[in-house]
């Protein structure tokens, strides 16, 4: 048996015990270790517990002072539109005293007094015979309604307005109509702004609406020019019921459209439309000038549009789909439709094209100059006298006037002058005259709201040249019992080939497509209108 070495067996058990003790060493320090972390991650829990509850508390006191300052400046509003309407109401209690009451057959009562804001009641445009139109058909109605018109029209005489709506639309009133003439009417001016225009305009429309709050307050009101920012004003401040009648969105999505293309228009300049910076800043403005927009149309009680273009702008930017009734304009189709469709048996010595707008820059006569100059371009120099173009309108201001100038100006620069006649602020009878001789009835308007010239024009027996965009191309210059009614174009090349076309048409094509025009036109009579406006109107008249 082998002999055991002490020493070695000394020397394991040593190194056993220095082992063990090293270990419990180590485990000592790890759970020291691990206690401590303990202690520092509790540090940390509950520091972040206070951070997050003196944040909380921040956060809740935030809260309770911006709610504060909310309910501050809400009754702070409150308080001053009280006063606002207490002050514009003793400032016009004595205004018009002849009606604050009326007599009946039996009793005398208190009328009902409708104010239609209209500064430019006097440019014998579109607009305006949606105004006298309007007005005549409450009168009509109610035998309880008088009427007062918010015109800035200040040097013209009553008598001499309503012999202008007499002798331009053969409208006559069946009872008087009172004019508060205003004088600041250059605020709603496009030249009184040369940048930020809209913006401009729309805060001019608040001075002008102003004034005429000031003037006098009447109990429904009716926005009949498109001023949408006063009708907040006569809504809380005038206490009045508010309607409007839309013709043209001040802003619509196709010009957001036209910002963010970089297309260069009469509203969009050259300078700002090739820079992506101008460009930008302008679609924020735009932007912000709708939301803007849109607050203020929905103060409206009753909301009425010329077209199918309008109401989908409308509808779109204001957010009152329920509101908003589609109520075509009135066109003066009965008197129009009196004119016989010419006999072309013979061809004419003289053949003419009649535009029939007021000259503004978004009309664009000079694209029906230039597209008169295409279509002659083509034609041989011994036929080019045997065609006129004959530009009727009326001139409202100054502006219109130089812009007259300049579209003389510019036919004289493309040789076309003498084969341009320029009729201005024409009679009734003037204009049924020029349409009666008239193969072509032009438009050239991008996005036109409706187009009464165009209607009028199919009505006299013209064929409709239209572009081919807004209401026109989706109201009135369709296919009627799935027949042509007239043309589109929407360059000067393609107005000029359909001008080809319409006088290459053999004499019973030319008669069937104005007979079929006529038809259509019908959707666009004054009953019509009459109808409609009285419909939607009814409903202010229930509230009051």
């Amino acid at each position: 048996m082998p002999k055991i070495d002490n020493t070695c067996i000394y020397e394991v058990l040593v190194n056993e015990k220095q082992s063990s003790a090293a270990d419990i060493h180590i485990t000592g320090a790890k759970a020291a270790s691990l206690t401590g972390q303990r202690k520092v991650s509790n540090m940390s829990e509950e520091e972040t517990t206070s951070s997050n509850i003196f944040y909380y508390n921040l956060a809740w006191r935030a809260v309770i002072t911006l709610s504060a300052v909310c309910l501050a400046l809400f009754l702070l509003i409150v308080i001053l539109v009280l006063v606002l309407r207490w002050y514009v109401r003793r400032r016009t209690k004595n205004v018009f005293p002849h009606l604050k009451s009326t007599v009946g057959k039996n009793t005398s009562f208190k009328p009902v007094v409708v104010g239609f804001f209209h500064p430019y009641c006097n440019a014998g445009g579109g607009g305006e015979r949606v105004l006298w139109t309007g007005i005549r058909a409450l009168q009509k109605r109610y035998d309880f309604v008088k009427c007062v018109v918010y015109t800035g029209d200040s040097g013209v005489m009553s008598s001499d307005i309503l012999s202008r709506a007499k002798e331009r639309f053969n409208i006559s009133l069946p009872q008087p109509v009172e004019f508060v003439f205003l004088n600041n009417r250059q605020w709603v001016e496009a030249n009184s702004f040369p940048y930020f225009t809209l913006l401009g305009q729309s805060l001019g429309s608040l001075w002008l609406g102003w004034e005429a709050l000031t003037r006098y307050v009447p109990d429904i009101f009716l926005d009949t020019m498109g001023y949408a920012f006063t009708l907040p004003l006569f809504k809380y401040i005038g206490g009045c019921h508010v309607g409007c009648y839309v013709h043209y969105p001040t802003i619509s999505t196709d010009m957001l459209a036209r910002v963010g293309d970089h297309t260069a228009t009469y509203n969009n300049a050259a300078f700002i439309s090739s820079s992506r910076l101008l460009s930008g800043g302008k679609l924020l403005y735009y932007h912000l000038f709708a939301m803007l927009y849109g607050l203020a149309g929905r103060c409206s009680d009753v909301i009425m549009v010329n077209s199918t273009w309008t109401y989908g702008h409308v509808v779109s930017i204001w957010g009152q789909k329920d509101l908003t009734t589609i109520v075509y304009p009135p066109c003066d189709t009965k008197s129009f439709l009196e004119i016989p469709i010419k006999d072309e048996s013979s061809k004419p010595d003289v053949e003419t094209i009649v535009s029939v707008g007021q000259f503004r820059p978004e009309k664009d006569h000079p694209l029906q100059l230039k597209s008169f100059f295409e279509f002659l371009s083509h034609r041989p120099a011994s036929e080019k006298c045997r065609f006129k173009l004959i530009l009727v309108g009326s001139v409202r201001n100054e502006e219109d006037n130089n812009r007259v100038k300049s579209l003389k100006q510019f036919a004289a620069e493309l040789g076309i002058k003498r084969h341009v006649i320029f009729a201005l602020n024409v009679s009734f009878s003037d204009l049924k005259a020029y349409l009666a001789q008239a193969t072509i009835g032009l438009h050239t308007m991008w996005n036109e709201h409706f187009g009464i010239g165009v209607v009028e024009c199919q009505a006299a027996g013209c064929i409709a040249l239209a572009h081919d965009s807004g209401g026109p191309k989706m109201d009135i210059v369709i296919d009627w019992d799935d027949k042509p009614t007239g043309f589109l174009a929407d360059d000067a090349k393609s107005y000029a080939r359909a001008m080809e076309t319409i006088f290459s048409l053999q004499p019973l094509e030319r008669r069937a497509i104005c007979e079929n025009a006529r038809k259509n036109v019908a959707r666009f009579s004054e009953a019509k209108f009459e109808s409609g406006f009285l419909q939607c109107t009814e409903q202010l008249f229930i509230k009051t």
